[in-house]
Protein backbone atom coordinates (compact mmCIF):
# COMPACT_ATOMS: atom_id res chain seq x y z
CA UNK A 1 0.00 0.00 0.00
CA UNK A 2 1.36 3.39 -0.79
CA UNK A 3 2.64 5.69 2.13
CA UNK A 4 1.04 8.84 2.47
CA UNK A 5 3.51 11.23 4.11
CA UNK A 6 3.32 14.44 5.14
CA UNK A 7 6.20 16.75 6.66
CA UNK A 8 5.97 19.06 9.06
CA UNK A 9 8.61 21.76 8.09
CA UNK A 10 10.91 23.08 11.33
CA UNK A 11 10.83 26.46 12.63
CA UNK A 12 13.53 28.60 12.53
CA UNK A 13 15.03 28.00 15.52
CA UNK A 14 14.07 24.11 15.19
CA UNK A 15 16.51 21.02 14.27
CA UNK A 16 14.47 19.19 11.82
CA UNK A 17 10.43 18.56 11.14
CA UNK A 18 8.59 16.01 11.91
CA UNK A 19 7.08 13.50 9.49
CA UNK A 20 3.33 12.70 9.94
CA UNK A 21 3.13 9.60 8.14
CA UNK A 22 1.24 5.98 7.64
CA UNK A 23 4.74 4.39 9.63
CA UNK A 24 3.46 6.73 12.33
CA UNK A 25 0.43 4.80 12.66
CA UNK A 26 0.01 2.31 15.17
CA UNK A 27 2.83 4.18 17.48
CA UNK A 28 2.40 3.82 21.25
CA UNK A 29 0.60 7.10 23.29
CA UNK A 30 3.45 6.26 25.35
CA UNK A 31 6.10 6.85 22.78
CA UNK A 32 4.23 9.84 20.62
CA UNK A 33 3.60 11.84 24.09
CA UNK A 34 6.63 11.59 25.12
CA UNK A 35 8.37 12.84 21.84
CA UNK A 36 5.88 15.74 21.64
CA UNK A 37 6.48 16.81 25.08
CA UNK A 38 10.38 16.80 24.21
CA UNK A 39 9.70 19.32 21.94
CA UNK A 40 7.85 21.76 23.72
CA UNK A 41 9.14 25.07 21.20
CA UNK A 42 7.28 22.83 18.25
CA UNK A 43 4.01 21.40 20.38
CA UNK A 44 3.34 24.57 23.19
CA UNK A 45 0.01 22.95 23.71
CA UNK A 46 -0.92 19.02 24.19
CA UNK A 47 -4.72 18.66 25.44
CA UNK A 48 -5.18 14.81 26.42
CA UNK A 49 -8.54 13.38 26.10
CA UNK A 50 -10.18 10.65 27.02
CA UNK A 51 -13.53 9.50 29.21
CA UNK A 52 -12.94 9.15 33.07
CA UNK A 53 -16.01 6.84 32.71
CA UNK A 54 -14.18 4.36 30.45
CA UNK A 55 -10.77 4.80 29.63
CA UNK A 56 -10.28 1.37 27.90
CA UNK A 57 -12.96 1.85 26.21
CA UNK A 58 -13.75 5.69 24.11
CA UNK A 59 -10.51 6.34 22.01
CA UNK A 60 -7.82 8.96 23.69
CA UNK A 61 -7.40 12.28 21.94
CA UNK A 62 -4.10 14.12 21.72
CA UNK A 63 -5.58 17.59 20.68
CA UNK A 64 -2.90 20.10 19.50
CA UNK A 65 -4.37 23.60 19.37
CA UNK A 66 -1.47 25.36 18.56
CA UNK A 67 -0.29 23.26 15.99
CA UNK A 68 -3.83 22.63 13.89
CA UNK A 69 -4.03 18.90 14.22
CA UNK A 70 -5.06 16.04 16.97
CA UNK A 71 -4.27 12.66 16.93
CA UNK A 72 -6.46 9.58 18.22
CA UNK A 73 -5.48 6.71 19.83
CA UNK A 74 -7.66 3.77 20.39
CA UNK A 75 -8.17 2.98 24.23
CA UNK A 76 -7.34 -0.60 24.77
CA UNK A 77 -4.19 -1.29 23.15
CA UNK A 78 -3.20 2.56 23.08
CA UNK A 79 -1.89 2.91 19.22
CA UNK A 80 -1.51 5.80 17.26
CA UNK A 81 -4.89 5.32 14.40
CA UNK A 82 -5.86 8.23 13.13
CA UNK A 83 -3.97 11.81 12.30
CA UNK A 84 -6.05 14.73 11.59
CA UNK A 85 -5.28 17.94 10.35
CA UNK A 86 -8.00 20.42 10.93
CA UNK A 87 -6.23 23.71 9.89
CA UNK A 88 -3.69 24.35 7.34
CA UNK A 89 -2.58 28.09 8.34
CA UNK A 90 -1.17 27.07 11.88
CA UNK A 91 1.53 24.75 10.31
CA UNK A 92 3.49 24.18 7.10
CA UNK A 93 3.25 20.98 5.63
CA UNK A 94 4.38 19.30 2.53
CA UNK A 95 3.86 16.25 0.45
CA UNK A 96 6.81 14.84 -1.74
CA UNK A 97 8.42 18.16 -0.92
CA UNK A 98 5.46 20.49 -2.28
CA UNK A 99 3.80 22.89 0.49
CA UNK A 100 0.38 21.44 0.86
CA UNK A 101 -0.64 25.71 0.89
CA UNK A 102 1.53 28.72 1.04
CA UNK A 103 2.50 30.44 3.93
CA UNK A 104 3.04 33.91 4.50
CA UNK A 105 6.99 33.74 5.73
CA UNK A 106 6.73 35.05 9.26
CA UNK A 107 4.36 32.02 9.88
CA UNK A 108 6.86 29.73 9.26
CA UNK A 109 9.63 30.92 11.00
CA UNK A 110 8.18 32.63 14.46
CA UNK A 111 6.97 30.66 17.21
CA UNK A 112 5.02 33.40 18.10
CA UNK A 113 2.42 33.04 15.20
CA UNK A 114 1.67 29.32 16.07
CA UNK A 115 -2.43 29.18 16.60
CA UNK A 116 -3.32 32.79 15.38
CA UNK A 117 -4.33 31.37 11.46
CA UNK A 118 -7.49 29.68 10.45
CA UNK A 119 -5.55 29.59 6.30
CA UNK A 120 -7.64 27.83 3.80
CA UNK A 121 -6.33 24.24 2.85
CA UNK A 122 -5.35 23.49 -0.36
CA UNK A 123 -8.20 23.56 -3.38
CA UNK A 124 -8.89 20.68 -5.50
CA UNK A 125 -6.83 21.62 -8.18
CA UNK A 126 -3.71 21.46 -6.08
CA UNK A 127 -4.78 18.40 -4.51
CA UNK A 128 -5.41 16.42 -8.06
CA UNK A 129 -2.91 18.25 -10.24
CA UNK A 130 -0.40 18.59 -8.34
CA UNK A 131 -0.20 16.66 -5.05
CA UNK A 132 -1.58 13.75 -4.99
CA UNK A 133 -3.41 12.18 -8.65
CA UNK A 134 -5.89 11.02 -10.19
CA UNK A 135 -8.19 8.67 -7.81
CA UNK A 136 -11.76 7.01 -7.51
CA UNK A 137 -14.58 9.17 -6.94
CA UNK A 138 -15.01 9.54 -2.69
CA UNK A 139 -18.20 9.62 -0.85
CA UNK A 140 -20.20 12.54 -0.16
CA UNK A 141 -21.55 13.54 3.26
CA UNK A 142 -25.45 14.96 3.16
CA UNK A 143 -25.27 18.06 5.44
CA UNK A 144 -26.07 18.71 9.47
CA UNK A 145 -29.79 20.24 8.99
CA UNK A 146 -28.90 21.50 12.89
CA UNK A 147 -25.64 22.84 12.35
CA UNK A 148 -25.05 23.84 8.55
CA UNK A 149 -28.07 22.69 6.45
CA UNK A 150 -26.41 24.60 3.17
CA UNK A 151 -23.72 22.62 2.62
CA UNK A 152 -22.34 19.32 2.60
CA UNK A 153 -18.88 17.41 2.70
CA UNK A 154 -17.20 15.41 -0.30
CA UNK A 155 -14.51 13.02 1.14
CA UNK A 156 -11.41 12.22 -1.54
CA UNK A 157 -9.78 9.65 -0.77
CA UNK A 158 -6.58 7.96 -1.64
CA UNK A 159 -4.64 5.03 -0.07
CA UNK A 160 -4.09 6.45 3.54
CA UNK A 161 -4.76 9.97 3.05
CA UNK A 162 -8.15 11.93 2.99
CA UNK A 163 -9.37 15.04 2.18
CA UNK A 164 -12.53 16.90 2.89
CA UNK A 165 -14.00 19.33 0.75
CA UNK A 166 -16.92 21.54 1.96
CA UNK A 167 -19.86 21.49 -0.96
CA UNK A 168 -22.86 23.64 -1.42
CA UNK A 169 -25.70 21.10 -1.00
CA UNK A 170 -27.84 22.66 -4.04
CA UNK A 171 -24.87 21.58 -6.72
CA UNK A 172 -24.78 18.30 -5.48
CA UNK A 173 -25.58 15.31 -7.86
CA UNK A 174 -24.81 11.57 -7.59
CA UNK A 175 -24.62 11.47 -11.91
CA UNK A 176 -22.16 14.21 -12.16
CA UNK A 177 -18.13 14.37 -12.65
CA UNK A 178 -16.99 14.73 -8.88
CA UNK A 179 -13.61 16.34 -10.43
CA UNK A 180 -15.68 18.71 -12.31
CA UNK A 181 -17.96 19.27 -9.59
CA UNK A 182 -15.02 19.67 -7.06
CA UNK A 183 -13.28 22.24 -9.27
CA UNK A 184 -16.47 24.55 -9.66
CA UNK A 185 -17.35 27.54 -7.40
CA UNK A 186 -19.82 25.29 -5.38
CA UNK A 187 -16.64 23.83 -3.78
CA UNK A 188 -14.57 24.94 -0.88
CA UNK A 189 -10.93 24.56 0.11
CA UNK A 190 -10.24 21.39 1.92
CA UNK A 191 -11.22 22.08 5.41
CA UNK A 192 -9.79 18.99 6.70
CA UNK A 193 -6.83 15.92 6.09
CA UNK A 194 -6.62 12.20 7.84
CA UNK A 195 -4.24 9.72 7.47
CA UNK A 196 -4.94 6.64 8.49
CA UNK A 197 -4.38 2.71 7.54
CA UNK A 198 -6.61 1.69 4.51
CA UNK A 199 -7.33 1.77 0.67
CA UNK A 200 -10.24 4.17 1.05
CA UNK A 201 -11.28 6.41 4.38
CA UNK A 202 -14.98 4.78 3.70
CA UNK A 203 -13.34 1.06 4.49
CA UNK A 204 -10.61 2.47 7.22
CA UNK A 205 -13.67 3.90 9.30
CA UNK A 206 -15.26 0.41 9.55
CA UNK A 207 -12.47 -0.56 12.01
CA UNK A 208 -10.31 2.04 12.14
CA UNK A 209 -9.42 1.39 16.52
CA UNK A 210 -9.66 -2.60 15.88
CA UNK A 211 -8.24 -3.36 12.99
CA UNK A 212 -4.40 -5.15 13.37
CA UNK A 213 -2.16 -2.47 13.08
CA UNK A 214 0.92 -3.15 10.43
CA UNK A 215 3.40 -0.93 12.54
CA UNK A 216 5.51 -1.34 16.19
CA UNK A 217 4.66 0.60 19.23
CA UNK A 218 8.11 1.86 19.25
CA UNK A 219 8.84 4.75 16.36
CA UNK A 220 12.54 3.29 16.55
CA UNK A 221 11.63 -0.14 16.00
CA UNK A 222 9.85 1.27 12.38
CA UNK A 223 12.95 3.22 11.53
CA UNK A 224 15.24 1.55 9.30
CA UNK A 225 19.53 2.06 10.16
CA UNK A 226 19.29 2.07 13.61
CA UNK A 227 20.87 0.42 16.15
CA UNK A 228 19.45 -2.85 17.39
CA UNK A 229 16.30 -2.83 19.58
CA UNK A 230 15.04 -5.34 21.55
CA UNK A 231 11.80 -6.60 20.45
CA UNK A 232 8.26 -5.49 22.00
CA UNK A 233 5.97 -7.38 24.00
CA UNK A 234 2.40 -7.70 22.68
CA UNK A 235 0.91 -9.36 25.89
CA UNK A 236 1.62 -10.62 28.84
CA UNK A 237 -0.01 -14.21 29.87
CA UNK A 238 0.09 -14.64 33.50
CA UNK A 239 0.14 -18.54 34.06
CA UNK A 240 0.27 -19.28 37.66
CA UNK A 241 3.21 -20.69 39.66
CA UNK A 242 5.39 -18.04 39.08
CA UNK A 243 5.14 -18.27 35.23
CA UNK A 244 4.70 -15.57 33.45
CA UNK A 245 5.17 -15.32 29.36
CA UNK A 246 6.54 -12.54 27.34
CA UNK A 247 4.54 -12.48 23.74
CA UNK A 248 6.40 -10.74 21.38
CA UNK A 249 6.28 -8.89 17.95
CA UNK A 250 8.36 -11.14 15.83
CA UNK A 251 10.49 -13.75 18.84
CA UNK A 252 9.49 -16.56 20.24
CA UNK A 253 7.87 -16.43 23.49
CA UNK A 254 10.23 -15.07 26.83
CA UNK A 255 9.28 -17.37 30.04
CA UNK A 256 9.97 -15.36 33.44
CA UNK A 257 10.28 -17.42 35.94
CA UNK A 258 10.13 -16.09 39.30
CA UNK A 259 12.76 -16.97 41.86
CA UNK A 260 14.73 -18.55 38.85
CA UNK A 261 15.13 -15.81 35.76
CA UNK A 262 18.21 -14.04 36.58
CA UNK A 263 19.09 -10.78 35.18
CA UNK A 264 21.42 -11.54 32.85
CA UNK A 265 18.44 -13.63 31.06
CA UNK A 266 16.43 -9.84 31.28
CA UNK A 267 19.20 -8.33 30.02
CA UNK A 268 19.83 -10.66 27.02
CA UNK A 269 16.21 -11.26 26.18
CA UNK A 270 14.60 -7.55 26.94
CA UNK A 271 17.90 -5.40 26.64
CA UNK A 272 19.09 -3.52 29.43
CA UNK A 273 16.25 -1.84 31.73
CA UNK A 274 15.55 1.98 31.16
CA UNK A 275 16.69 2.72 34.67
CA UNK A 276 17.33 0.60 37.93
CA UNK A 277 15.96 1.80 40.89
CA UNK A 278 17.20 0.41 44.13
CA UNK A 279 14.27 0.86 46.90
CA UNK A 280 15.04 2.17 50.37
CA UNK A 281 11.54 2.67 52.01
CA UNK A 282 10.73 -0.43 54.41
CA UNK A 283 7.74 2.12 55.82
CA UNK A 284 5.05 -1.00 54.53
CA UNK A 285 6.79 -3.05 56.78
CA UNK A 286 4.34 -2.53 59.31
CA UNK A 287 1.90 -5.37 57.56
CA UNK A 288 4.19 -8.05 57.35
CA UNK A 289 2.86 -11.06 58.84
CA UNK A 290 4.63 -12.71 61.80
CA UNK A 291 6.51 -16.09 61.02
CA UNK A 292 4.79 -18.27 63.00
CA UNK A 293 1.32 -17.12 61.55
CA UNK A 294 2.99 -17.46 57.88
CA UNK A 295 2.78 -21.02 58.84
CA UNK A 296 -0.47 -22.52 57.81
CA UNK A 297 -1.09 -26.18 55.67
CA UNK A 298 0.37 -26.82 52.82
CA UNK A 299 -1.61 -25.30 49.66
CA UNK A 300 -4.20 -22.73 51.73
CA UNK A 301 -3.91 -19.78 52.30
CA UNK A 302 -4.27 -17.86 55.69
CA UNK A 303 -3.82 -14.06 55.48
CA UNK A 304 -5.18 -11.53 53.03
CA UNK A 305 -3.08 -11.15 50.49
CA UNK A 306 -3.55 -7.86 50.11
CA UNK A 307 -2.03 -7.22 53.40
CA UNK A 308 0.32 -10.02 53.27
CA UNK A 309 3.77 -8.08 52.98
CA UNK A 310 4.82 -9.98 49.93
CA UNK A 311 3.04 -7.75 48.24
CA UNK A 312 3.54 -4.23 50.02
CA UNK A 313 7.19 -4.20 51.01
CA UNK A 314 9.20 -5.21 47.38
CA UNK A 315 12.52 -5.26 50.22
CA UNK A 316 11.26 -8.32 51.94
CA UNK A 317 12.83 -10.95 51.73
CA UNK A 318 11.77 -14.41 53.64
CA UNK A 319 14.00 -16.69 54.92
CA UNK A 320 11.88 -19.62 56.31
CA UNK A 321 13.46 -21.53 59.24
CA UNK A 322 12.20 -24.30 60.87
CA UNK A 323 13.37 -24.23 64.19
CA UNK A 324 10.88 -22.80 66.72
CA UNK A 325 12.65 -19.66 67.79
CA UNK A 326 11.60 -16.66 70.11
CA UNK A 327 9.97 -14.02 67.61
CA UNK A 328 12.73 -11.55 68.70
CA UNK A 329 15.56 -13.63 67.27
CA UNK A 330 13.81 -14.40 64.48
CA UNK A 331 13.16 -10.53 63.68
CA UNK A 332 16.49 -9.95 64.61
CA UNK A 333 17.55 -12.25 61.97
CA UNK A 334 15.48 -10.91 59.32
CA UNK A 335 17.03 -7.77 59.86
CA UNK A 336 20.65 -8.48 59.59
CA UNK A 337 19.46 -10.31 56.41
CA UNK A 338 17.83 -6.90 54.88
CA UNK A 339 20.55 -5.06 55.47
CA UNK A 340 23.18 -7.09 53.77
CA UNK A 341 20.87 -7.57 51.25
CA UNK A 342 18.87 -4.71 50.50
CA UNK A 343 22.03 -2.93 49.02
CA UNK A 344 21.65 -5.53 45.95
CA UNK A 345 18.38 -5.65 45.51
CA UNK A 346 16.95 -3.39 42.77
CA UNK A 347 13.80 -2.77 39.78
CA UNK A 348 14.49 -3.28 36.18
CA UNK A 349 12.50 -0.80 35.00
CA UNK A 350 11.58 -1.22 31.36
CA UNK A 351 9.21 2.17 30.72
CA UNK A 352 9.18 0.85 27.01
CA UNK A 353 7.83 -2.06 27.59
CA UNK A 354 5.51 -0.87 30.51
CA UNK A 355 6.67 -2.97 32.93
CA UNK A 356 9.24 -3.29 36.02
CA UNK A 357 10.86 -6.42 37.19
CA UNK A 358 12.02 -6.71 40.53
CA UNK A 359 15.46 -8.40 41.09
CA UNK A 360 16.10 -9.89 44.31
CA UNK A 361 17.02 -13.09 46.51
CA UNK A 362 14.37 -16.01 46.05
CA UNK A 363 11.99 -16.54 49.15
CA UNK A 364 9.89 -19.02 48.58
CA UNK A 365 7.34 -20.75 45.61
CA UNK A 366 4.65 -18.98 43.79
CA UNK A 367 1.51 -20.42 44.00
CA UNK A 368 -0.17 -22.43 41.09
CA UNK A 369 -3.88 -22.15 40.06
CA UNK A 370 -6.20 -24.73 42.33
CA UNK A 371 -7.29 -26.77 38.71
CA UNK A 372 -3.57 -26.40 37.02
CA UNK A 373 -0.74 -29.06 38.40
CA UNK A 374 2.72 -28.10 39.00
CA UNK A 375 4.22 -29.32 35.65
CA UNK A 376 1.77 -27.59 33.15
CA UNK A 377 4.42 -24.66 33.30
CA UNK A 378 7.44 -26.80 34.43
CA UNK A 379 10.19 -24.38 35.18
CA UNK A 380 13.20 -23.82 33.79
CA UNK A 381 16.16 -24.21 36.30
CA UNK A 382 16.46 -25.31 39.59
CA UNK A 383 15.50 -22.57 42.54
CA UNK A 384 18.85 -21.23 44.11
CA UNK A 385 18.50 -19.56 47.43
CA UNK A 386 22.09 -17.50 47.14
CA UNK A 387 21.46 -16.09 43.52
CA UNK A 388 19.70 -12.25 42.95
CA UNK A 389 17.03 -13.26 40.70
CA UNK A 390 13.80 -11.80 39.42
CA UNK A 391 11.14 -12.23 42.09
CA UNK A 392 7.86 -9.53 41.12
CA UNK A 393 6.80 -8.44 38.26
CA UNK A 394 4.32 -5.11 37.89
CA UNK A 395 2.22 -4.39 34.44
CA UNK A 396 1.82 -1.29 34.26
CA UNK A 397 -1.94 0.08 32.53
CA UNK A 398 -0.76 3.80 32.03
CA UNK A 399 -4.78 4.37 32.81
CA UNK A 400 -5.12 8.65 31.34
CA UNK A 401 -6.40 10.15 34.23
CA UNK A 402 -4.03 7.75 36.74
CA UNK A 403 -1.29 9.47 38.69
CA UNK A 404 1.39 7.49 36.73
CA UNK A 405 -0.19 8.44 33.64
CA UNK A 406 2.11 8.01 30.59
CA UNK A 407 5.32 6.95 32.97
CA UNK A 408 5.18 3.38 30.89
CA UNK A 409 3.95 2.24 27.68
CA UNK A 410 0.68 0.35 28.44
CA UNK A 411 1.24 -3.28 29.18
CA UNK A 412 -1.39 -5.67 28.09
CA UNK A 413 -1.46 -8.70 30.30
CA UNK A 414 -4.16 -12.02 30.30
CA UNK A 415 -4.51 -14.93 32.26
CA UNK A 416 -4.03 -18.32 31.63
CA UNK A 417 -7.80 -19.18 31.70
CA UNK A 418 -6.78 -22.93 30.78
CA UNK A 419 -4.06 -22.82 33.58
CA UNK A 420 -6.76 -20.88 35.90
CA UNK A 421 -9.58 -23.14 35.43
CA UNK A 422 -12.14 -20.51 33.88
CA UNK A 423 -13.96 -20.07 30.76
CA UNK A 424 -14.24 -16.41 31.12
CA UNK A 425 -11.74 -14.22 29.20
CA UNK A 426 -9.46 -12.08 32.49
CA UNK A 427 -7.01 -9.30 30.92
CA UNK A 428 -6.26 -6.10 31.53
CA UNK A 429 -9.44 -4.89 29.40
CA UNK A 430 -11.74 -6.20 32.23
CA UNK A 431 -13.28 -4.72 35.36
CA UNK A 432 -11.89 -5.45 37.98
CA UNK A 433 -15.13 -6.33 39.68
CA UNK A 434 -15.26 -9.61 37.06
CA UNK A 435 -11.61 -10.15 37.68
CA UNK A 436 -12.41 -10.53 41.68
CA UNK A 437 -15.67 -12.30 41.17
CA UNK A 438 -13.86 -14.92 38.99
CA UNK A 439 -10.66 -15.22 40.69
CA UNK A 440 -12.70 -15.78 43.97
CA UNK A 441 -14.76 -18.61 42.44
CA UNK A 442 -11.45 -19.98 41.12
CA UNK A 443 -9.82 -20.13 44.43
CA UNK A 444 -12.73 -20.83 46.19
CA UNK A 445 -11.95 -23.40 49.19
CA UNK A 446 -8.11 -22.95 49.08
CA UNK A 447 -7.94 -20.73 52.23
CA UNK A 448 -6.98 -21.64 55.42
CA UNK A 449 -10.23 -20.31 56.76
CA UNK A 450 -13.63 -18.41 55.97
CA UNK A 451 -12.10 -15.40 57.70
CA UNK A 452 -9.10 -15.60 55.22
CA UNK A 453 -11.10 -16.07 52.13
CA UNK A 454 -13.41 -12.92 53.41
CA UNK A 455 -10.38 -10.98 53.74
CA UNK A 456 -9.14 -10.86 50.23
CA UNK A 457 -12.12 -8.48 49.84
CA UNK A 458 -10.76 -6.31 51.70
CA UNK A 459 -8.51 -3.26 50.72
CA UNK A 460 -5.55 -1.61 51.48
CA UNK A 461 -5.83 2.45 50.18
CA UNK A 462 -3.11 4.38 48.76
CA UNK A 463 -3.29 8.21 47.76
CA UNK A 464 -0.94 8.55 45.42
CA UNK A 465 -1.71 12.56 45.59
CA UNK A 466 0.35 13.15 48.33
CA UNK A 467 3.83 12.94 47.77
CA UNK A 468 5.52 10.84 50.46
CA UNK A 469 3.04 8.14 49.81
CA UNK A 470 5.42 4.78 50.81
CA UNK A 471 2.91 2.57 47.93
CA UNK A 472 3.51 5.63 44.92
CA UNK A 473 4.65 4.18 41.97
CA UNK A 474 6.88 7.16 41.44
CA UNK A 475 8.77 6.82 44.87
CA UNK A 476 8.50 3.11 45.21
CA UNK A 477 9.44 1.79 41.54
CA UNK A 478 11.52 4.76 40.26
CA UNK A 479 11.96 8.23 42.51
CA UNK A 480 11.44 10.69 39.76
CA UNK A 481 13.34 13.67 40.78
CA UNK A 482 10.22 15.98 38.99
CA UNK A 483 7.43 13.95 40.66
CA UNK A 484 6.66 17.29 43.29
CA UNK A 485 6.49 19.19 39.98
CA UNK A 486 4.47 16.68 38.04
CA UNK A 487 1.97 16.41 41.38
CA UNK A 488 1.69 20.19 41.15
CA UNK A 489 0.69 20.55 37.58
CA UNK A 490 -2.32 17.70 37.70
CA UNK A 491 -3.02 18.58 41.70
CA UNK A 492 -6.92 20.12 40.60
CA UNK A 493 -7.57 17.90 37.96
CA UNK A 494 -6.68 15.05 40.58
CA UNK A 495 -8.28 16.96 43.08
CA UNK A 496 -11.73 17.02 41.17
CA UNK A 497 -11.90 13.29 39.84
CA UNK A 498 -10.02 11.42 42.67
CA UNK A 499 -7.54 9.51 40.91
CA UNK A 500 -4.77 9.90 42.84
CA UNK A 501 -6.70 7.80 45.24
CA UNK A 502 -6.10 3.90 44.64
CA UNK A 503 -6.91 0.37 46.41
CA UNK A 504 -4.98 -2.30 46.75
CA UNK A 505 -6.21 -6.40 46.37
CA UNK A 506 -4.89 -9.39 46.88
CA UNK A 507 -5.12 -12.68 45.55
CA UNK A 508 -2.99 -15.78 45.60
CA UNK A 509 -0.07 -14.97 43.35
CA UNK A 510 -1.42 -11.35 42.14
CA UNK A 511 -2.14 -7.83 43.27
CA UNK A 512 -4.22 -5.47 41.50
CA UNK A 513 -3.84 -1.60 42.14
CA UNK A 514 -7.42 -0.42 40.98
CA UNK A 515 -8.86 3.03 39.76
CA UNK A 516 -12.56 4.13 41.11
CA UNK A 517 -13.54 3.58 38.25
CA UNK A 518 -13.07 0.01 38.56
CA UNK A 519 -9.97 -0.78 35.79
CA UNK A 520 -7.01 -1.91 36.71
CA UNK A 521 -3.87 0.75 36.90
CA UNK A 522 -1.33 -1.83 37.62
CA UNK A 523 -0.90 -6.23 38.14
CA UNK A 524 1.94 -7.35 39.74
CA UNK A 525 2.57 -11.01 39.87
CA UNK A 526 4.89 -12.47 42.38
Amino acid sequence: MPSASLLQKPHAHSSRGITWSCEFLGASLHDVLTRLKAQPHLYPTIDVSYSPAQPLVAPVILNLPANGFRLRFDASDQRLRLIEILDFGKTQFSYKSIDLVNLPEEKTTSTANIGHSSQHGPVFRHVYNRLMGPTFPGEYLAPNEATEPRKGLYVLSYPGIAFTFPLQHSAWSPKADFVSLLSSNAAAPAKSLAIFNGASWHEARQDLFTRPCLNPRSLALSTKGKEYQPDEIELVSVCGGGVVELLRRSSTPFRIVLGETTPQDLVAELGPPDAIYRKNDHRLSIHKPRRREQRTSHGSYGASPAKSEDFLDPDYSSAHTTTDDSDAEEDADQRDDDQGQSTAKCFYNYFHHGFDIFISYPSGGSPHFPHSSPSAHPPGTTRAMGHLVATKVLLHGNIPGSYPFNRYRRSRWAVDIDAAGTSQILDSETSFTSLSKELRSVWKGNYASDEAEKATQNAIVLDRDWGDSPGSSYEVLEGWEDSEQTHKRGSSAQEKSGSGTTQIFGFPGMLFEVLKNDTVSCLTIY
